[in-house]
């Protein structure tokens, strides 16, 4: 009788150690802390949007467990992406990058010519935004999650600048145009109205307040006009300036407090 007390007790013990293994996190966590993407924005691993493939991809551990999207966690948690322990960053980073032609604004080492392994930077960052490959100029790097999300969010109508120059001589009608709102059918949108101004026969200055998709390339098209050159030199109170082309420089703390009251009032 004690030896099948014994087996019966061995029995529940492998299906508590069997249950434990398939348990998913949000099974067993509280409701302390704040959402696992949000945590993993802040600590710099990866944008919300990245956090949460990730998660559903099955790459996410919280002590041991597969994560899933929506669970709540904390320092107190330990935290494994894609097989990599997460630790919090030695310091908060913020730097202006002066992006050359052909490099491409992702961290994926898959692609050869990407922006974090150009710039190799000695602590894990990630582009705010994107420039596509073939535009140059100023794109913001950073292991601020929340700086990502209020920057990022169209909503938050947040300013960038760039110099555009196309194939031929600009119209006063292109310039109307331009700033007047522009049907994008390959998106089914419609542009917002913008600031345009006519700079050279062949240049203009453009401020946008949201980040579609190749948006100016496909502004310009519209018009049947073709960008020849495209810089972007301002990202709301940061400016390109004089840093050269494939350097990179930290924000100042008077452009960080100006920015930070920027962002005061915007949807995170």
């Amino acid at each position: 009788m004690a030896f099948n007390n014994k087996k019966a007790i061995n029995k529940t013990i492998d299906k508590t150690i069997k249950n434990s293994r398939n348990t998913k996190v949000n099974d067993i966590n509280t409701s302390e802390g704040i959402r696992l993407n949000k945590f993993l924005s802040e600590r710099g691993v990866c944008s919300r949007r990245e956090a949460d493939r990730l998660i559903e991809n099955g790459k996410v551990f919280v002590d041991g467990h597969r994560a899933t999207v929506g669970v709540r966690v904390s320092d107190k948690n330990d935290i494994v992406v894609d097989g990599k322990a997460v630790k919090k960053a030695d310091r908060q980073v913020l730097i202006a990058f002066n992006k050359p032609k052909g490099i491409v604004c992702t961290a994926e080492k898959r692609e050869r010519n990407n922006i974090i392994d150009y710039i190799d930077y000695p602590v894990r960052i990630y582009p705010i935004g994107r420039l596509d490959k073939d535009s140059t100029g100023l794109i913001l790097l950073t292991n601020r999650g929340d700086l990502v999300n209020k920057m990022m969010r169209a909503s938050n109508y947040h300013e960038k600048e760039y110099i555009v120059k196309v194939n031929k001589r600009i119209s006063d009608d292109f310039i109307r145009g331009m700033a007047g709102g522009v049907p994008l059918r390959e998106l089914n949108t419609m542009t917002r109205k913008c600031h345009v101004k006519k700079i050279g026969d062949r240049k203009f200055k453009i401020i946008l307040t949201q980040g579609l998709n190749r948006q100016i390339r496909r502004m310009c098209e519209y018009f049947d006009y073709k960008v020849v050159e495209l810089k972007r030199v301002r990202v709301m109170n940061i400016e390109l300036d004089n840093l050269p082309e494939g350097n990179y420089r930290d924000v100042t703390e008077d452009e960080l407090k100006v920015l930070n009251k920027l962002l005061s009032g915007s949807n995170n």
